[in-house]
């Protein structure tokens, strides 16, 4: 058996910019997707996938042709990671797949904290066992990904899930990891309203281009000179700036990043002294609070919880994809 898994992320600064050449600043969080190559017995391959589908995906493959006998509408991604990497195995193999950690357990929404990146990373590690030595493996990831999405978004979500800590983003470039600045306490939460980032970025790239598009790139660029230095206090006196110039991005190009309730709870922590903002697309999933005394960010966190958002139970997590091989003798 060949077992993986690799974090998922929020994006702290960069969102939409970063389609443009600007910075994203991500940070990974320690709910992981988890994937597993495990031999079979059966004359073809087969998936299993609690948290992402109840269907049993059937299929067999030669290199890149993929014939599906069950399930082939509801594993694209997997379809695109096969083809992507080729792998040979000697025989046929069930994958398991595990993003129980993205799904909020009352409603069983995705949290929106890059599941299917995660996925994707995890799930070319696990199979990395059966390819060439030399393929780079995040990078077959992120294609496969890419083509997923039908060919939308930047990239940043794969370079934090194999990697992962705090980094730095560009399209095209290598990623750079910075530290988590000290004095800076944060706290997830979680709106209950699931959104489609790849509906929103489709949406953004019809629209007339306004003004401030050109100034969330530089407001981005600003923003990520803060998180390199890692001063807290001056990141956090950046914050309502760069969320300003997010809004007005948002409402020139009706994207409607502060819906959902994110909007009230922006103006909440403004009141409390500290920064809210939503992560990634917006109009749901999650936000961040952040904020130099922690019990302040706690006590905003927990209060949150009787007004429609939840705090989720999530830390930074250093780790990047992580890969065990485990031999089992044939008797």
């Amino acid at each position: 058996m060949i077992a993986a898994s690799a974090p998922g992320k929020v994006v702290l600064s960069g969102e939409y910019a970063v389609l443009d050449g600007a910075p994203a600043i991500s940070m990974a969080v320690n709910r992981r997707a988890r994937a597993a190559v495990v031999a079979s017995t059966r004359d073809q391959h087969s998936v299993v996938a609690p948290g992402y589908s109840s269907t049993e995906g059937l299929f067999r493959a030669d290199n890149e042709q993929i014939e599906w006998l069950a399930g082939g509408g509801e594993y694209g991604l997997v379809d695109c990671v096969w083809r992507e990497l080729q792998p040979v195995t000697d025989g046929y193999v069930t994958l398991m797949l595990d993003t129980r950690e993205f799904v909020d357990e009352a409603s069983g929404d995705k949290t929106g904290i890059g599941s299917s990146a995660a996925l994707a990373v995890a799930l070319a590690a696990a199979l990395g066992g059966f390819c060439d030595a030399d393929v780079d493996l995040a990078a077959a990831a992120g294609r496969a990904h890419h083509a997923f999405q039908g060919g939308k978004g930047s990239g940043v979500d794969i370079a934090n899930s194999a990697l992962g800590g705090l980094i730095e983003y560009r399209m095209g470039q290598t990623a750079v990891p910075l530290q988590w600045p000290d004095g800076l306490h944060f706290a997830l939460l979680w709106s209950g309203v699931p959104a489609s980032t790849e509906d929103r970025v489709s949406r953004m790239q019809q629209a007339i281009s306004r003004d401030s598009r050109a100034a969330l790139s530089e407001a981005s660029e600003q923003l990520a000179a803060h998180w390199q230095a890692g001063q807290s206090t001056q990141l956090l006196q950046a914050y309502p700036s760069y969320c300003e110039t997010l809004r007005t991005f948002s409402i020139d190009h009706d994207l409607g990043v502060f819906d959902a309730g994110h909007d009230s709870v922006y103006t909440a922590a403004r009141s409390s002294g500290l920064v809210y903002k939503p992560c990634g697309a917006g109009g749901g999933d999650v936000g961040i609070v952040m904020g130099h005394e922690e019990a302040a960010v706690d006590a905003f966190a927990d209060d949150r919880d009787a007004h429609g958002f939840r705090r989720l139970a999530v830390e930074l997590d250093d780790a990047g994809v992580m890969t065990t091989a485990e031999a089992k003798s044939r008797s």
